[in-house]
């Protein structure tokens, strides 16, 4: 009789295991995705702030260049060369 009742303890404690971790188990990967991406959000914005190349500084050297129109290029740019293969 002992036997029995150990068993059947142990299978409900499996189950009820079970169920439990369906219900928490999502929850729990929510909750660890969110404070990961959080986590990672920090320390992106903490390098964005040091090195933002928009931000100028007293001292910076900006160098801006004008567009320049491209000149026509002809249509016939070289000679073209068939090469035949050698067996």
């Amino acid at each position: 009789m002992g036997f029995l009742k150990t068993i059947l303890i142990v299978l409900l404690v499996y189950y009820l295991l079970k169920i439990l971790a369906k219900w928490f188990a999502p929850r729990m990967f929510r909750y660890a995705a969110k404070k990961t991406e959080e986590h990672f959000k920090e320390k992106f914005e903490g390098f964005a702030q040091q090195n933002n190349p928009n931000e100028e500084q007293i001292g910076d050297v900006i160098i801006e260049k004008k567009t320049t129109k491209k000149k026509n290029t002809s249509k016939n740019v070289g000679e073209y060369i068939d090469f035949e293969e050698i067996e």
